[in-house]
Formats: structure tokens, sequence, C-alpha cells
């Protein structure tokens, strides 16, 4: 029973000592993590904000921390300068902005373009003052209430006074804005509408130079017909009417068959007396058989008294390189290259240019019409017509009319400052200046009555000849010598290319004006040629890019033309000429 006893108290004084032992190590792990708190929060109780010395309060999360801080350190003043600050600093920002954009706007109002500027400047200055930098940014100790509140007032001050600009300029602004991008997408589209013009001038020069589908078909079957049955179109002996001087002789040269014949065909439909006219038609190698081709199986209408002479170049032995100028300049490599090097990419930079480096205008049957004296040795007058007329009345009165000893009878085209020699003609030539007046008046080639008479007393083909070649070599009068040039000049100094400027030359002082009823042009270019003009016009002219013949003609003028085409020739449709 003793031992028992004592083994009682023994363990009741083991479990009492292990007890205060626990008791004790609960105490010290509580104190150490007081001690570790409030040495924390010392720490962060006495840490300090950044300095003020910074132009630009930061906008980062470090700067949201500082302002933390400060609001746990309980001090409002410091608070309230940090957000003074901040606001001015925004506002200059905000001030500057706005400035920035009236600069790139240039806007009109330079007062207001300064006021911002002015009150930038003043913002900044406010905050730059070095009793506010000594008494609030820079300084470690508290801060003076009174001059913080004098820093707001004029802070403030400057912010509402920014607020008001801001609030009266933005609507201008943003109209200002508006402005600036329908400026820039006008600019945009105005680009856009050169390009396409440029673009679309090109094609149009194009599809003027080409030969359509239509027409080629149509010479195809014509030569297919004159190759199958050569005993049917064998050449014609001349006819004495071809060289008759009583009769009315009309020239033609082209190498358009269906415009040939609608040519032919308009003049004797209207004339009074369609027995006694005379067409001489000239053309290429090329189109030679066609054109013969066509008017022996379609004769015309006006009886047996009408001729057609068909004819090539070929057949005028004297037009040769020694003789001609036109054939010697397409000698020159050089002069290739300009008229039949067609690249793209340089002609839509010029399409003025590239209008004048059109092949036709070196094409032998466009200058055709300065031999006419020497081709027909035996009339004394003779009418040339361009391929792309219509004759709409009775045309025997021109060869009636008194020319006055003039040579070409022409109807002029000039109307105030408009087609005039200067127009033309290089007037900063001395050449060009000494012999001819800039505000003569230009007339049209296309319809013109020829007195071959006077063209071979006043030798207007030796004056084509000497201009011609002038044109074509240096720019000082050079000297003839055995027909031949010894310097040349390709620049073209005297005209651009074209057989007008040299005409007006040739025939200048020696043209006959007409009533401007007998000759209308502009049908293949102007669309606003008065109905009533032509209506009233003895021969329109479809001259221009856009050709009745070609799917580019004005729609309008397009009828005058067609009603003379010949749709019951077989080979016309099966070309679908016109459909």
């Amino acid at each position: 029973m003793a031992v028992a006893v004592r083994g009682g108290r023994g363990s009741s004084s083991f479990a009492g000592s292990g007890l205060r032992h626990l008791l004790s190590y609960r105490i010290f792990v509580s104190a150490m993590f007081t001690l570790l708190f409030l040495a924390t929060l010392s720490v962060l109780l006495t840490s300090h904000p950044s300095s003020y010395h910074d132009s630009v309060i930061p906008t980062t999360g470090n700067a949201y921390i500082q302002r933390t801080f400060l609001a746990l350190k309980s001090d409002p003043i410091k608070t309230r300068l940090d957000l003074i600050y901040k606001q001015a600093r925004d506002h200059v920002a905000l001030v500057n902005a706005y400035a920035a954009y009236a600069r790139k706007l240039k806007l009109e109002s330079s007062k207001q373009l300064q006021m911002f500027d002015d009150l930038a400047q003043n913002i900044s200055e406010i905050m730059l003052k070095p009793s506010y930098r000594a008494s609030l940014l820079e300084s470690n100790g508290p801060v003076d209430e009174d001059v913080l509140r004098q820093f707001e007032k004029e802070v403030k001050e400057k912010v509402k006074f920014a607020r008001l600009m801001i609030l009266e300029a933005k609507e201008s602004y943003d109209n200002q804005l508006k402005i600036q991008k329908l400026k820039d997408t006008i600019f945009a589209v105005n680009e856009l509408l050169i390009k396409a013009k440029k673009n679309g001038a090109f094609a149009s020069l194009i599809a003027a130079k080409s030969t359509p589908k239509s027409l080629h078909c149509l010479a195809m079957r014509l030569m297919e017909e004159r190759i199958a049955h050569p005993d049917k179109y064998s050449d014609e002996e001349p006819k004495p009417e071809f060289e008759d001087p009583t009769l009315y002789h009309y020239a033609i040269f082209s190498d358009n068959v269906i415009a040939v014949s609608v040519v032919v065909n308009s003049a004797i439909k209207n004339a009074a007396e369609p027995w006694k006219h005379v067409f001489h038609v000239v053309t290429d190698r090329m189109n030679l058989a066609a054109m013969k081709v066509w008017f022996r199986r379609r004769p015309i209408e006006g009886g047996p008294g009408a001729y057609v002479e068909v004819k090539s170049v070929e057949h005028f032995p004297f037009l040769n390189s020694s003789y001609v100028p036109v054939l010697r300049q397409l000698e020159s490599v050089n002069m290739q290259k300009f008229y039949f090097e067609n690249r793209a990419e340089n002609a839509t930079k010029d399409v003025n240019n590239m209008k004048f480096r059109n092949p036709k205008y070196l094409s032998m049957l466009n200058h055709l019409r300065f031999y006419l004296p020497e081709m027909y040795p035996k009339l004394h007058r003779i009418l040339f017509l361009d391929d792309d007329v219509v004759v709409q009345k009775d045309l025997t009165p021109l060869w009636k009319i008194d020319m006055d000893g003039k040579v070409n009878g022409a109807v002029e085209t000039c109307f105030g400052s408009f087609h005039r020699y200067g127009q033309y003609l290089n007037f900063s030539n001395p050449l060009i200046r000494e012999r001819f007046n800039p505000k003569a008046c230009a007339w049209a080639f296309g319809m013109n009555i020829f007195n071959l008479d006077a063209w071979r007393r006043e030798k207007c083909t030796e004056e084509y000849h000497y201009w011609q070649n002038l044109n074509c070599w240096v720019k000082f009068p050079p000297t003839y010598i055995l027909g031949k040039f010894p310097y040349q000049n390709e620049d073209r100094t005297l005209w651009k290319s074209g057989t007008l400027p040299a005409g007006l030359i040739a025939f200048y002082s020696t043209t006959k004006f007409l009533e401007k009823s007998w000759h209308v042009l502009g049908l293949g270019y102007n669309p606003s040629v008065s109905m009533d003009h032509i209506n009233n016009a003895a021969v329109i002219h479809f001259n221009g890019n856009m050709k009745p013949w070609l799917d580019i003609a004005l729609n309008q003028f397009k009828h005058l033309w067609t009603k003379y085409v010949d749709y019951e020739m077989e080979f016309i449709q099966v070309c679908n000429f016109g459909l």
C-alpha cells in the first residue's frame, strides 16, 4: 500500500513540471511574434515618399504604393500636396497635347496656339517657384499649410482657366480634325482620279490606234475573195474619167475599207448629179486588194457615171525617200524607236506626249495630201476628204467657189484665243517667230477644196519640204546639199508631230476661209456639239479618238455614220460588224 502511494505522488509531480514548461514556451513564441510585428510596423511608418525633385510624378505602381504609405502615416497635408502636384502636371500635359494638335492642323488662329503655350508654361513655372520647391517639394520636415494653401490656390486658378480653354476649343479642334481628314481623303481620291484619267487616256489612244476585230475580219474576207477568184477581180484599164477636169474629183487616202465606203456612199447619196463624181482612193499595199474587191462587189448606187479609182502608194514612184522627207525620216533608227517602241510605263506619265508618238503621223497615207498636184497633174481642183467624215449635202458648189487665187479652201477653227498658230507651232524658235503670226487663225484638215493650179504656182509642196526637213534637223538653218541635210536633229523643235502644223505652215497666207456650215468638227471627242450645227453641216467630221467604227464611239453621234454602212454586204454580216 505504501509503495502505491509513493508512486502516485511521483507521477503528479512530473506532470506539473511539463505543464509549466509548455506555458513558458508559448509565452516566448507570442512575445517573439509581437516584437516582429512591431518592428515591421515601425519600418513602414518611418518610410518617406520619394522626393519631388523629378519634373513628372510617376504614374506606375510605385507611385500608388508611396501614396498608400502616406495614407498609412496619416499625413493628410502631404497627400493633399501630392494630389495638387499631380493635377497640375496632368493639365500641363493636356494643354501641350492641344497645342500639338493646333500645330499639326496648321490653324489660322495663332493667338489661340500662343495661349496654350503660355498656359502650359505658367503652370510649370508655379511648380518651379523657389519658395514652393523649398517649402513643399524638397522639404523633409512638416509641410507649411499656409504655403500649401497658396500653392493650391494658384494651381487651381490655372487649372480652371485651362479647362475653360479646352472646353471652348474642343469642338473647333474636332471640326478641324474632321476637315483635315476630309482634305486627306480628297487628296487621295484626286490622286487616284488623275491616275485613272491617265490610264483611261492611254487606253483610249491604244483603242484608237488598234484595228478592231471586225475590221480585220472584213479585210481578210475580202482578201480571201480576191485570192479565190483572181479572174473575177483582174485589174481594169484606167478610165478617161479619172483625168477629166470637168468632173468633180475627190481624194481619199486610207487603209480602212469600211470608212472609205461610208465616205463615198454618203457623198454619192447626197449628190445632185452623182454621175459626175470621181473618187480617187489611195491605200497601202496590204489593203489594196481588199479595197478593190469591195468596190467591185458593191458598185456605187449613183449609177455608171460615178467612178472609183483605187491605187496604192506604190503606184506613185516619185514618192521615195530621196524626195519625201517623211520617208527619209523613217530611215532613222532613233525616229523608229520614238514612234514604234510602245512603252506603257512611259506613255502613262505624259498622255499628251503619247498622242504625238502615234506612228500614223509618219504614215505616208497621212502625208499624201501634200502631193496632190503631182499625183493628179491634169486636174485643176480636187476635194480632199478624211476617211472619218460623213457627207450630208451636195458638195458640187465647192468647185464653183471663187478662191481669190488662194490654194486651200478650209473652215477656220479659231474662236477667242483657241486654235491659233501659237498653239501648234513653237514660237520660242526664232525661225517660227520671224515668219509667222502666233495669233493667226488655224483651220481644219478633213474637208479641203484645193486649187491645184494655184498650188503649183505658189510651190506649196516645196514649202512643205523645206519646213518638214527643217523640223527634223539642226536648230540653225541648214544648207541644202544635193537634196540632203548634213546634220540631224530629232528634237522636233518647230512643231510636234502631225500634218496640221505642217499644213498651217505650207498654206500660210494662201488659205481661203469657207462658211463654217461646210465642215463641222468634234464628233470624235466632243459630246456637246450642237445638233443644230450638225444638221446644217454639209460635212461632219469624227476627228478625235472616238471613231464611229470603234466601241468607244460617242453613241449620240454614231448613228450619223452607221446609216451609210452597207449592212447588206455579206462580209459585213459574217464579221458581225456593228453588232
